[in-house]
């Protein structure tokens, strides 16, 4: 039994490139530092800040405007210039704004420096998923996307474990361990996946063909939508929720980090092997559709019950299921409808998507819990997540046989 087990997890994670890995060690590296997101809410409403839960989901909200502006500029330039310069220049810049906002304690320069910092650092993504893209193959394109989750996830629960203990000392320390840890992740793109040290690297993009635009695929458009909607519901599980069992429940920090690094932890674990077993069997959003549903049922663990401990870490679980489903199949699906010469596009607007939910969720729900209380915003986020589960079941029976539509 034990030897069937390690010979799954083995196959899981064979066939990849050596790029492929590179891209996921520099995105441990750059994930390990996250610490500022997750607690940036708690820290404007912290005693020492001193901003109400409406101002901190301002702030969120500016986030996310600044990660749309950034993906959709970013998504054109990585078609026209390429992904690697694009990705040193997002990752070094970021790793600076963190640290400046760090030292910030004006509401208007917070909320300024919060855009800046979200354009420069989000406009990472469109890049990093392109270059996933041309690293890998078409038999292994969701493992290798599931490869940077997981690096992503492992790094994000190093970051949320370590970031409660640094949170529970001094938050401004956040701001730097996050800024460092991007600068060190540009640092080790360099030497890892630079041209002058990669021969595969690409040192020049293919031209674009605007008469295939990710703008004009209606189907795409569709889905697009709809993961924004589904975002908009899911980031509540890193701005409204920890204010929640903060304010709400009067959970530690520490506890708080935990929760996130156990949604890392079985990502780190899981999602490998289950994508192993799953990739091919199904259609993409066969699986996305489940994987939302499986989201909606989690949040509803809030609003029907009292708080505890126990529930805390039931939803997390549960959530991380769906979000193992979902994610990396809604990778497959658009990089599936795109091409090499207007990859960038296909990723910017699936950046945009998730960016947009940035900017719409912490605000939308920072508002409904001031106005109605918690309750009824996990009432009204486990609801949409159901809207979300029947358009992607909608689309599931679109798409049979379907082509990009231009």
């Amino acid at each position: 039994m034990l030897g069937r087990t390690l010979n799954l997890y083995r196959n899981a994670y064979t066939g990849l490139s050596k790029e492929t890995w590179w891209l996921s060690v520099v995105m441990l590296i750059n994930r390990s530092g996250t610490m500022v997101i997750p607690f940036l809410t708690i820290y404007l409403t912290s005693p020492s800040m001193g901003y109400s839960i409406s101002q901190a989901g301002l702030v969120m909200g500016l986030f996310g405007l600044g990660a749309v502006a950034g993906a959709h500029v970013s998504g054109k330039l990585t078609d026209k210039y390429g992904f690697y310069p694009i990705q040193i220049f997002t990752l070094l810049g970021g790793g600076v704004l963190f640290i400046v906002l760090g030292q910030l304690k004006s509401y208007p320069l917070i909320c300024l420096f919060t855009f800046l910092l979200s354009f420069v650092n989000e406009a990472f993504r469109p890049a990093n998923s392109t270059a996933i893209a041309f690293y890998s193959k078409e038999g292994n394109r969701t493992r290798s996307y599931a490869l940077n989750r997981l690096a992503v996830n492992l790094g994000w629960a190093v970051g949320n474990a370590v970031g409660g203990f640094i949170a529970s000392i001094n938050y401004e320390w956040l701001f730097w361990f996050d800024g460092i840890t991007n600068i060190l992740a540009a640092i080790s793109m360099w030497l890892l996946l630079s041209p002058r040290n990669n021969g595969k690297t690409e040192h020049k993009p293919e031209l674009v063909d605007n008469s295939h635009s990710a703008y004009r695929d209606k189907t795409y458009i569709w889905f697009v939508i709809l993961v924004t909607l589904f975002a908009t519901c899911f980031f509540q599980l890193f701005t409204n929720l920890p204010a929640y069992y903060r304010n709400e429940l009067h959970f530690s920090e520490r506890f708080i980090g935990l929760i996130g690094a156990i949604n890392g932890l079985m990502i780190a674990f899981v999602e490998m092997v289950l994508i192993f077993k799953l990739e091919g069997k199904r259609a993409n959003t066969y699986f996305i559709t489940r994987g939302v549903l499986l989201c909606a049922l989690a949040y509803f663990i809030p609003a029907w019950t009292g708080g505890s401990h126990l529930l805390a870490i039931a939803m997390v679980v549960l959530v991380t299921l769906g979000e193992i489903l979902s994610m990396p199949f809604m990778n497959s699906f658009w990089i599936s409808r795109s091409s090499a010469h207007n990859r960038g596009q296909y990723a910017g607007l699936y950046t945009m998507a998730w960016a947009t939910a940035q900017t719409i969720g912490p605000v939308f729900g920072a508002l409904l819990a001031d106005a109605f209380g918690f309750k009824i915003l996990w009432w009204v986020v486990g609801l949409l997540l159901l809207v979300a589960a029947a358009g992607f079941l909608r689309l599931h029976r679109m798409v049979s046989g379907d082509r990009p539509q231009t």
